[in-house]
């Protein structure tokens, strides 16, 4: 929810950007909402290219975080 205030805020401030913190709070909360997920659909629709390049970060971070995770000793194999 933070980030989405800071997205408001960063509307109306110049010094703030305002879409991409409005992106990233819906980012967030987009296993939590249904409005959150028809929004990413929405940009998905709109964007489809940058959405799936995003799509692959995530899945590219969940990755190294699980063999951090592994590495350390926490969860399955560590």
């Amino acid at each position: 929810m933070f980030l989405l205030v800071l997205g408001v805020l960063g509307l109306v401030l110049p010094v703030l950007q305002g879409g991409l913190f409005l992106l990233l709070g819906v980012f967030v909360l987009r296993d939590q909402y249904a409005w959150s997920r028809r929004c990413l659909g929405w940009c998905h629709a709109r964007w489809p290219r940058q959405m799936d390049r995003m799509d692959g970060l995530e899945a590219r971070l969940l990755d190294r975080g699980r063999a951090w995770g592994r590495r350390l000793g926490f969860g399955p194999g560590g």
